[in-house]
């Protein structure tokens, strides 16, 4: 039994005058990318120079303004990459480059030193404030602590002054583990660090509030960013950061949750890589965005590209689960789920909406460069409704409905023995059922004798000719069209009483050269049992004969051919 008593619940921020419950995401924040500092420090085998050049030009072509380049005093790597950036001149212009430190004189010393000729620079130094950290790893009181992070303040403002950098300079505080201390001395900290370094609304700093360990539910998250966004002063001086770390599961709704508590400004990583469970998902977080018509400002258009680069550069895979990225999160295996998607695509098409909506799919897999390939996926969980859409996505068949069940379950019966089974593995089967259902039975040719009017109703003779058990049968048949003529030669000549219950037809392929393709259910009026065939052709009339021709096999010699197939087989 789980030992839960070892554990205190976190507390509750008393905060009631929380305005963010009622808001809702309007616009896109600042994005800035972690991916080439958190994220590379949590692989097991950090990228090299190349690869993180490699993935600094992919954020870039992403557009992201703000990449954090890594922390050049704590690795000769990262050290060495940043001065790559300035040699190889890989910076656009409207790209800010951030470093990170912590509140150490060498260290910050260091930093200074890596970014020499960065025309815009993001300066990010930080210290733990959390209560925990205090008591157990420093030793600190909060006076000692608050003395760390101001004497680096005014260091990094010393040097930024005396290094004279020509470009642009932004200061950037990050009080970390800043979930796990007291707001009110979160508040202190921040606000000292901002007097020394006197922003304004034309020089704005940055305050980042990092829940370096999730240890809250995101509601008490968004409190605490809330709770600062009110109490700093010169709001318009600094822009709100947040870094929100997954230990709980719940980075994205946290991040979410903060962006309506008032924070500007995301920093995170592709796919959620970092540390233990990792950092919140700048992509996630996007296209949640995009699935509600908020324009993300990223091009994240081509999904599998990100993805590809990704994983060849961190050695990570993305689980096949994972949101928008994963192999099988835009799939169907269910029957009620697969009929739902295939009538919300066909009532899209029939509408002519711009709109996109489709049951079980919040957003059209195109939109961000996935394929319709693996949205349906035929298993024995599979229903009639996935079945037809495969047939008709990848092939053109548009089954009648009443065709559905009957077809899903040959198809359910292939893969209740096998598996899943792929769409070509599908339509294989459509056309050994139904198109190829040619025998004892065989179709040779029809031609129409004569036309006439009789009592006010058309009348069709036609010539049958066709193979029966290998013996060729001339045969006449009179009926109200060249289909009902042909049933009424075959009942004749074979001894059979039946009727068509349902017809429909459609066009294959487009242009003049197009085959039509003809369904044809039958009724055995002895047995009452009922069967469909399908007939494809040039020539419409050829393809509703071929499809008469088909529902008779499979309706009347159903069992011949099975054994003829199973002595094939034996043989």
């Amino acid at each position: 039994m789980l030992n839960y008593k070892r554990y205190q619940a976190a507390p509750v921020l008393d905060f009631p005058e929380r305005t963010w419950p009622g808001r809702r995401i309007e616009h896109a924040p600042i994005w800035c990318s972690v991916d080439l500092r958190d994220g590379n420090q949590a692989l097991v085998t950090p990228m090299n120079v190349e690869e993180k050049i490699e993935f600094f030009q992919m954020l870039v072509k992403l557009g992201f303004k703000e990449i954090e380049v890594g922390f050049p005093a704590a690795s000769q790597v990262e050290f060495d990459f940043v001065r790559q950036l300035v040699a190889r001149k890989l910076i656009p212009d409207d790209v800010y480059i951030q470093v990170i430190t912590q509140c150490r004189e060498d260290q910050i010393r260091k930093t200074f030193e890596s970014v020499q000729g960065i025309d815009k620079v993001i300066f990010n130094i930080y210290n733990s404030i959390s209560t925990l950290q205090r008591d157990v790893v420093f030793h600190k009181d909060q006076g000692a602590v608050k003395h760390i992070a101001v004497t680096a303040a005014k260091l990094v403002q010393k040097l930024r002054w005396e290094e004279e950098f020509p470009g642009e300079f932004v200061f950037e505080y990050t009080a970390e583990s800043f979930t796990g201390a007291d707001m009110k001395f979160a508040l202190d900290v921040c606000e000292a660090v901002k007097k020394i370094w006197q922003p304004g609304p034309h020089n704005r700093m940055i305050i980042n509030l990092p829940a370096t360990v999730e240890g809250h539910t995101p509601n008490v998250y968004a409190d605490m960013v809330e709770w600062m966004h009110t109490h700093l002063t010169d709001r318009d001086s600094f822009t709100l950061s947040v870094h929100p770390h997954n230990d709980r599961g719940t980075g994205i709704a946290a991040t979410e949750l903060a962006l309506l508590a008032g924070a500007e400004r995301v920093e995170g990583t592709l796919f959620g890589n970092g540390e233990r469970t990792g950092n919140a998902d700048i992509l996630t977080v996007a296209y949640n965005m995009f699935s509600q018509g908020i324009d993300p400002k990223l091009a994240i258009e081509n999904e599998p590209e990100i993805q590809e680069i990704y994983e060849t550069c961190t050695k990570m895979q993305v689980p096949e689960r994972y949101p928008y990225a994963g192999k099988l999160v835009f799939t169907a295996f269910s029957g009620s789920h697969q009929d739902a998607i295939n009538k919300g695509i066909h009532m899209m098409k029939k509408t002519g909406s711009d709109i996109w909506a489709v049951p079980y799919l919040p957003i059209d897999p195109a939109d961000i460069g996935r394929t319709y390939e693996p949205i349906v996926r035929i298993n024995s969980q599979s229903g009639k409704g996935g079945v037809a859409f495969v047939l008709e996505s990848f092939y053109g068949y548009r089954l009648p409905k009443p065709m559905h069940r009957e077809f899903a379950n040959i198809i359910q019966a292939i893969s209740e023995s096998r598996g899943e089974i792929q769409p070509a593995e599908v339509y294989k089967a459509f056309v050994e059922n139904y198109i190829d259902a040619k025998e004892p039975i065989h179709f040779e040719s029809i031609s129409i004798v004569d036309t006439a009017f009789d009592h006010g109703e058309r009348q069709t003779l036609v010539n049958l000719a066709f193979y029966d058990h290998g013996k060729l049968i001339q045969a006449r048949g009179l009926g109200t069209g060249p289909l009902d003529a042909a049933q009424a030669a075959l009942e004749e000549n074979i001894g059979v009483q039946m009727r068509i219950m349902d017809y429909s037809e459609h066009a294959l392929t487009s242009g003049s050269s197009a085959d039509a393709v003809a369904y044809v259910q039958l009724l055995n009026q002895e047995t009452g049992a009922i069967a469909f065939g399908v007939g494809r052709s040039s020539n419409t009339m050829k393809a509703s004969i071929r499809g008469l021709f088909s529902a008779v096999n499979r309706l009347f010699y159903a069992n011949e051919r099975e054994k003829e197939e199973s002595d094939g087989k034996t043989l």
